[in-house]
């Protein structure tokens, strides 16, 4: 028993040992491991912080890219879709997997060119129905083929281009009218006529008729350049004085005519806005009454307040307006008897300087008529209180 008991003695003190040297062991393992695992956790934290970096660059990268008006298309050098922003569905109707489904096909031909010649290639294209204009520049990014297009909607500047082109045009041909007339008469004048009283009666009222004309047609004009730039709206104007002030100052040229002009107030509306413009309102919608009623006609004007509106109401007995003419009173220049105009020397920018005044308060303006039976115009304005 002396001898297994010691044998056992023996076995318990080398498990003893091992285990107080594995003890040791383990304890020596887990002061190596903590410096690493204090680098690991230094490395994992850095990696998510550098992740956390990289999202919110892409993030902002497509807050902005999707608020872009433009859209934008990447396209890798094998003409496969890399990224394209929200906008370019939008102008394209489709955003297309790769360069062989881009339409139109001016944007296309653009991007293939842009590839291959390595330079900027813009073009300019026509898509949809109702039909609409894109500009494209195709602009190769990285040496390798690589292309960035960019797309934008250009109907609206398109349009405005040809309004402003048609202005000209119209203007320049309103201005020559006159001043053909006036160059004519003075050299009538000049030629011998003036020696001729009766004669040169007769073309010194041309010349001042004619001249005139030009000085309506170039204060128009300046009215209206100031217009399309707004209206100053500091002013409380009282509606109906501004009404009565313009009927008085018409009544001369009325009466001469032959024709009634009346007004009534209603109501006193106060608005908010420009006396000067609301007066240059009220007189070109009168005016225009006055020149197209026929002798022993009548114009009545009144000013009323209804639903937070101040409104302006011109009635005439006069010619009227066929009805096919209706959506076009307001355009600039736009005539519907240019041989009467001419006659009673119209510019043709009256309504449409009314329309101007009316949007700039935050009004409207509309028409009813009938040919042969008159017209009614209205403007309604905002009320300073409502």
């Amino acid at each position: 028993m002396d001898g297994v008991g010691g044998v056992l003695a023996l076995v318990v003190a080398a498990v003893a040992g091992a285990v107080v040297t594995g003890a040791i062991l383990i304890a020596r393992a887990r002061r190596a491991r903590r410096p690493l695992e204090r680098a690991l956790a230094r490395t994992r934290d850095t990696l998510e912080a550098q992740e956390r970096s990289v999202a919110e660059v892409r993030e902002v990268r497509s807050l902005v890219l999707d608020s872009m008006d433009e859209g934008v298309l990447l396209l890798d050098p094998e003409g496969r879709r890399v990224f394209e922003n929200a906008a370019l569905a939008r102008h394209l109707g489709a955003v297309p997997a790769d360069a062989e489904h881009l339409l139109p096909l001016d944007l296309r031909d653009a991007v293939r060119r842009a590839s291959a010649d390595g330079e900027l290639v813009e073009v300019e294209a026509e898509t949809g129905a109702p039909s609409r204009w894109l500009r494209a520049a195709a602009r190769p990014v990285g040496g390798d083929g690589t292309v960035l297009l960019v797309v934008r909607d250009v109907t609206e500047a398109r349009r405005i281009d040809a309004i402003r082109r048609d202005f000209v045009a119209n203007a320049s041909h309103e201005l020559k009218t006159p001043v053909a007339s006036i160059r004519a008469a003075a050299e009538t004048l000049h030629d011998g006529a003036i020696d001729d009283p009766d004669a040169a009666g007769r073309f010194t009222e041309q010349l001042e008729r004619e001249a005139l004309r030009l000085s309506r047609i170039i204060s128009d004009l300046l009215d209206l350049s100031r217009l399309e730039t707004g209206s100053e709206l500091s002013e409380l104007v009282a509606l109906d004085g501004v009404v009565s002030e313009e009927v008085q100052r018409l009544e001369d040229d009325a009466g001469a005519a032959g024709i009634t002009l009346d007004w009534q107030a209603r109501d006193h509306p106060i608005v908010r806005g420009s006396a000067r413009d609301l007066a240059l309102m009220v007189r070109n919608l009168v005016d225009n009454a006055v020149r197209y009623t026929p002798g022993g006609g009548t114009v009545r004007v009144q000013v009323l307040q209804r639903d937070g509106q101040a409104t302006v109401v011109v009635r005439d007995t006069g010619v009227g307006i066929p009805g096919r003419d209706l959506p076009r009173v307001f355009e600039r220049f736009y005539r519907v008897d240019r041989a009467r105009s001419r006659e009673t020397g119209g510019t043709g920018l009256g309504l449409a300087i009314v329309r101007h005044v009316a949007e700039n308060h935050g009004g409207v303006v509309s028409v009813q008529s009938e040919f042969g039976s008159g017209s009614t115009f209205e403007v309604s304005l905002p009320t300073a209180a409502s």
